[in-house]
């Protein structure tokens, strides 16, 4: 092969693995590891992390432990959150602490964040610690994969698609049995069942219940495997619903439920409240600002909880659908910039939308044009606000290690009264000559 060729060849390595990821994938995880290490060093980063993520994850995270820190660092902090998550809960504590100590202060704390489960959700009771093999490979690449992990006690392989996500299973009998260039798809059954791993431990123990299985696959919230939980842990699982049942009829819990003691209710919520009444008054602080002008104007009063109240729902929708992402793991922390990029333009869009059905409204009561300026440009702007606060502040309490569920509301309304009241009275202040006496 001559000089001049190289360059070329390199380029095409290049390409290939940005361009066709999941193809790439396929061919590393056939090659020695070490192999495939050198191969993902020596492309640029972007190209690496692209086909990285598409390996299955304990490939995956057999290449981070052989990667340079610098690699390492790269592929852990490029990637979507939920995969890298899914790759470092392969590793030992001790490998997984020292990869985490390359990375950025914030990155390395919404991962650990990530690891962490809820105590009570599917994930804390799966192993994470799977051998899935691909629907497009042979048996005898199965078998091959099999030898190289050497793991004991399986009696079942799980079959994920070119993009990781969950579609099928083998038995492990059927696979010894059949031609070895037989491919797996014709060997794939279906699954009995599934469950998602923030999923809670009671789901685990009905599904047990309806079909007798001994393992059962765990996906994220985009379907792909990260775990399954053995029969020693479906098992527990019924042990444990039954103790949970048990202690919700005294109310015995760290957080809150339907069947917690007065006292305990009053702990957790009055705080909250005492912070809700101070907010209150400085959104009365506010429309006190302007009660000259309110005094002088008496529209302004009758309009004043329309702005507030219609920016009030508008976070609430956005705060919705943030708590929600959270929750499920859709969004993590490093998402903020498109949650608030999304829910502005929502925030403009519907604004103009009720800002226009508004001003109809005020001008067939009031007649006066100038009211109609005033309550338009008050509720486009404060609707836009109450977008991004919604989306906003629940991101901001997590990063900061606080419950959102609890406390996002509260800071939200004092947000959104705030805003709207002073977006309106101010707006009224300066188109103050065109308003109805």
């Amino acid at each position: 092969m001559s000089a001049d060729a190289l360059p070329a060849i390199a380029a095409l390595h290049r390409r290939f693995l940005f361009d066709y990821p999941y193809e790439a994938a396929r061919q590393l995880e056939a090659i020695d590891m070490s192999e495939a290490v050198d191969l993902l060093a020596a492309v640029p980063p972007n190209a690496a992390a692209r086909t990285w993520q598409a390996l299955a994850a304990d490939v995956a995270a057999g290449a981070l432990l052989q990667a340079p820190n610098a690699l390492a660092r790269h592929l852990l902090s490029e990637t979507d959150p939920a995969q890298a998550t899914a790759v470092l809960a392969q590793l030992e504590p001790e490998a997984r602490a020292r990869l985490l100590g390359l990375l950025d202060t914030r990155v390395a704390a919404e991962l650990e964040g990530l690891l962490r489960y809820p105590p009570e959700s599917v994930g804390r009771i799966m192993d994470p610690q799977i051998t899935p093999v691909r629907t497009d490979a042979t048996v005898a690449e199965a078998l091959r994969r099999l030898r190289s992990v050497r793991r004991k006690a399986l009696r079942e392989l799980f079959v994920v698609d070119g993009e990781g996500r969950l579609s099928g299973r083998i038995e492990i009998q059927e696979l010894a049995v059949a031609e070895e260039d037989t491919p797996l798809r014709e060997l794939t059954r279906p699954l009995a069942a599934m469950v998602r791993d923030i999923d809670p431990r009671e789901d685990v123990a009905a599904i047990l219940q309806r079909h007798p299985i001994t393992a059962l696959p765990v996906v994220n919230q985009a379907g792909r495997l990260v775990g399954v939980i053995r029969q020693a842990a479906l098992v527990s699982a019924i042990e444990d619903e039954s103790r949970i049942d048990i202690q919700r009829m005294v109310g015995v819990s760290g957080d809150e439920r339907a069947t917690s003691s007065s006292f305990f209710a009053v702990r957790k919520r009055l705080p909250w409240l005492q912070v809700n009444l101070l907010t209150a008054f400085l959104a009365a602080a506010v429309v006190g600002m302007f009660e000259g002008l309110i005094a002088q104007f008496t529209a302004l009063a009758v309009l004043l909880p329309v702005v507030a109240g219609q920016s009030g729902n508008a976070g609430a929708q956005a705060l919705a659908v943030t708590m929600r992402g959270l929750a499920l793991r859709e969004i993590s922390l490093r998402h903020w910039p498109q949650m608030l990029g999304k829910e502005a333009w929502a925030g403009l869009a519907n604004g103009i939308a009720v800002a226009a059905t508004t001003a109809l409204g005020v001008y067939l009561w009031s007649q006066s044009l100038g009211l109609v300026l005033v309550i338009v440009i008050a509720m486009v702007f404060s609707m836009v606000v109450a977008g991004l606060s919604g989306a906003l502040v629940p991101i901001l309490l997590q990063r900061f290690g606080q419950d959102p569920a609890t406390a996002s509301s509260i800071i939200l309304t004092t947000v959104t009264d705030v805003v709207g009241f002073f977006t309106f009275l101010g707006t009224a202040t300066l188109f103050a000559s065109m308003l109805p006496q």
